[in-house]
């Protein structure tokens, strides 16, 4: 018998959205793994509000809607906030029934100053990584660092002589500009529309961009994130961030890193903490044929530890990988260099929340029963 293409809908509906997601989807373990973790940044929260006065959209809610846009790569705010009007998981996700209205997107605009702020990525990541289910994944003695790109929101055409001399890009909605034979630096030169930004390369042979530096310190045993940063992109800034990370290690831990960290006064600096310097060695040949000079010591070179952390230490490629094509920071969508950090530090922290349902489902800690 054939059945009856009903076009109207019912007026009314008592199915709970909890009862329209799947037991075994991943979304269930992260949002148990978000609420978490944002539960113990009640009292932050409390802290950036007034007593008194028309209550606001509940921070937890405008920070599980921004997991939820780098989860999905949705590329604006406008977009999420669509996305979440009419899919029924996402409205689950975030917190919202079917009867619901969904806040404008403006409320991210709004509440950016407030929410999107270092402290507050920060203690989500710690927050996260404390929870009892969590440590128990993580190494306590063998770490990796390094340091990724992040392309900046800014034109090379917005980058004018600090001065205000030099000729403006012609009229029109994308103007011409003429670079040729002009020399352009940091010290002479600034963006207009983000000066945080600094003209950077990564290595030889790449182009010249506006950028930020992104550095992440990997535990070793399962490849998690255990602590993030974002600083201006100069030439020192990834070993002066993994020496700020090697801060908070313990000593006797070993810490990998590229041969970009193969200099005398950072791997010096590992010794007096005593912690193993197990960095990549430099030998590059100089134009006039002489091998430059690692300073790792030959004993840690030739270690077993030193080679099981050259190995693993690529996996923290893996992180940065996700966050440009997922998280969509391939090129970030703020500007100046607090709005920078805490994006980074929020897409570190959402690459965790991805693996993790897959590394505690063996335990049957985080998954609920199907």
């Amino acid at each position: 018998m054939r059945g009856e293409d009903r076009t109207s809908g019912a007026l009314f509906s008592y199915v709970d959205i909890e009862a329209r997601i799947s037991a075994k989807h991943p979304l269930r373990a992260m949002r148990r793994l978000t609420d978490a973790a944002l539960a113990e940044l009640d009292q932050a929260f409390s802290a950036l509000y007034v007593g008194f006065g028309r209550p606001s959209i509940a921070p937890e809610r405008l920070r599980r809607a921004t997991l939820l846009q780098l989860l999905y790569s949705i590329r604006s705010e406008r977009q999420l906030v669509e996305r979440i009007e009419f899919d029924l998981l996402f409205r689950w996700f975030v917190g919202l029934s079917i009867d619901e209205k969904v806040f404008d997107a403006s409320t991210f605009s709004k509440n950016r100053d407030r929410l999107l702020t270092q402290e507050i990525a920060q203690g989500f990541l710690a927050s996260l990584l404390a929870l009892p289910e969590v440590k128990g994944l993580l190494s306590a003695e063998h770490f990796s660092v390094d340091g990724t790109l992040l392309k900046a929101w800014a034109s090379m055409k917005s980058f004018r002589p600090k001065d205000g001399s030099g000729e403006p890009p012609s009229p029109g909605r994308n103007g011409e500009a003429d670079f040729r034979k002009t020399k352009r630096t940091n010290e002479t030169h600034a963006s207009t529309t983000d000066p945080d930004a600094r003209l950077f390369r990564k290595a030889n042979g790449q182009e010249s961009r506006l950028s930020y530096l992104g550095h992440a310190l990997m535990e070793n045993r399962n490849g998690l994130v255990v602590a993030a940063e974002a600083t201006l992109a100069t030439g020192t800034a990834e070993r002066e961030a993994a020496t700020a990370f090697s801060e908070r290690l313990p000593e006797g831990a070993t810490l990998g890193a590229d041969k970009n960290y193969d200099a005398e006064a950072f791997v010096e600096g590992l010794k007096a903490r005593e912690i193993a310097p197990h960095v990549a060695i430099n030998g590059s040949v100089s134009k006039t044929g002489k091998a430059r000079k690692t300073a790792v010591p030959p004993e840690v070179a030739a270690s077993l530890g030193y080679a099981i952390s050259q190995r693993l230490r690529k996996r923290i490629e893996e992180s940065f990988g996700w966050s440009k094509t997922v998280g969509g920071l391939a090129q970030v969508k703020v500007r100046g260099l607090a709005k920078v950090r805490a994006a980074f530090v929020f897409a570190m922290a959402a690459y965790d929340i991805v693996r993790l349902p897959k590394l505690l489902a063996p335990t049957g800690e985080v998954c609920p029963a199907a």
